[in-house]
């Protein structure tokens, strides 16, 4: 019998079938992998330890939905893809999202509407920001089994383009747009800093603040554990490197070309031409250098590649304060820190760190956080659960769209609840293996009012 419906979405015919859609399927979910991002929040504990530090000025008689259940619902959003607050109007209805929060499946009670989740954002004191900041460094820290013998702590700024009067909002001339300038701070692939700043300020601006206090933290659990900063040219600045002198913190900082370094450098480069010319292949040579700009207090030691290629000369400089072989330093310690752009890239592009729409600075602030929240959990899951696999170094938006995005129909009763997920689903085995590693990690919360999820194919 054929079921008329109004809002049905007609389609081109399948032979002599119509293909006809509709938004009518009942408590059907599109993102039943997210059951993931919930056991690895429970192995980590990262979201009740935010909301630890987030005071709720809300009278509590009044108070309808719980702030830590705010916090999952937006962080669990935008690892799962939805960046806008306004997604929530209707993924608020969703049944799987109102158990992954833990505050119980009810049909009748939707999660919290934008408007809600716009007012926590907007609530949030400069005083939170910092202790929600130092909740990632406790995390790494928690992360460790034991004291690590180094730790390479890898400084980078970017640009954050925005297109309204937000506050905070400056012209700047290289990134040649309206934008912030976030820094983050990354040791491999664990997240301990991102910061939100105005871009009217030196591309440096705090980096030497936030180094300090982040040795003051590690050195105080682990005190024998080598610490260095790394950083491109923009982080090279004397007093910051005095002080990592002073302080016995290792550093490998990239030098802006100028012409003098290019004068005591020149005949290494004259070499590697001669030796391209001969050969035709690509020259490299490297020296160690004594260079001092001008207001630099002293000398440093300078490591010089004199590079030709089939465009002609490329120079690099990197100054440093550690001992060994300049070429091991500079390709086996310096250029690792491109890495750290390909994280960068995860924040801003798949889990929309760039996401500052707000007018007011620090709720942006706050959402540039809630994106590493989401990012914490995503490389939680790329890293305990999905090792020795496929996707052990896939990138943010890849274990979304294999792992995440998995359809399933959700039935509740007042024992459980259950997923049914797609039989059609081609990382079945991949799915049930990272869930049963997460599960393994997980520790019970405090207090939680949902039944145990259980998920099937189906």
């Amino acid at each position: 019998m054929t079921e008329c419906n109004s809002n049905a979405i007609g389609f081109s015919s399948l032979g002599r079938r119509s293909v006809i859609a509709d938004f009518a399927g009942g408590t059907i979910t599109s993102d039943g992998g997210a059951l993931l991002l919930r056991e690895a929040d429970r192995g980590l504990g990262l979201i009740e330890a935010i909301n630890a530090v987030i005071p709720d000025p809300r009278h509590p008689i009044y108070i309808v939905h719980d702030q830590a259940v705010m916090l999952r619902q937006r962080i669990y959003a935008i690892a799962m893809g939805y960046e806008d607050g306004n997604d929530h109007q209707q993924l608020r209805q969703d049944p799987l999202m109102q158990a992954l929060t833990e505050r119980g499946v009810n049909a009748k009670i939707p999660l919290a509407s934008p408007p809600t989740l716009c007012r926590l954002e907007n609530r949030i004191e400069r005083k939170t920001l910092v202790r929600i900041s130092e909740v990632f460094v406790e995390m790494f820290i928690a992360a460790q089994q034991q004291p690590p013998e180094e730790i390479i702590l890898d400084f980078d700024a970017t640009d954050d383009p925005v297109h309204g009067n937000q506050v905070g909002r400056f012209f700047h001339g290289y990134y040649d747009g309206y934008c912030f300038l976030p820094l983050y701070v990354f040791c491999g692939d664990d997240l301990l800093c991102a910061y939100l700043r105005p871009a009217n300020r030196d591309g440096a601006s705090h980096s030497w603040a936030i180094l300090s206090l982040l040795v003051k933290r590690l050195r105080e659990v682990w005190p024998k554990t080598r610490l260095i900063f790394r950083g491109d040219s923009g982080f090279c600045r004397w007093r910051m490197l005095r002080w990592c002198e002073r302080h016995q913190v290792g550093y490998i900082v990239g030098l802006a070309r100028n012409k003098r370094l290019e004068a005591m450098a020149q005949n290494w480069m004259e070499q590697a031409k001669q030796g391209y010319q001969a050969s035709g292949q690509k020259q490299r040579l490297f020296n160690d250098l004594e260079y001092a700009a001008g207001s630099w207090d002293k000398p440093r030691r300078v490591i010089s590649k004199a590079e030709y290629l089939e465009g002609g000369p490329n120079h690099r400089f990197v100054v440093t304060n550690l001992a060994g072989d300049g070429q091991k330093l500079y390709d086996q310690l310096y250029c690792q820190r491109g890495e750290m752009e390909n994280r960068i890239k995860e924040q801003q592009l798949c889990l929309f760190a760039d996401r500052t729409s707000c007018h007011d600075f620090q709720a942006n602030q706050f959402r540039v956080l809630l994106s590493a929240a989401a990012y914490v959990l995503i490389n939680h899951i790329r890293r305990e659960a999905l090792a020795g696999t496929e996707l052990q170094q896939a990138q943010a938006d890849t274990i979304r769209l294999k792992l995440l995005k998995i359809g399933g129909r959700v039935l509740c009763s007042v024992r459980r609840v259950v997923l049914h997920l797609s039989s059609a689903c081609p990382m079945q085995q991949l799915f049930a293996l990272a869930a049963a590693r997460l599960v393994k990690l997980a520790r019970p919360l405090s207090s939680v009012s949902c039944p145990p999820i259980f998920f099937a194919g189906g």
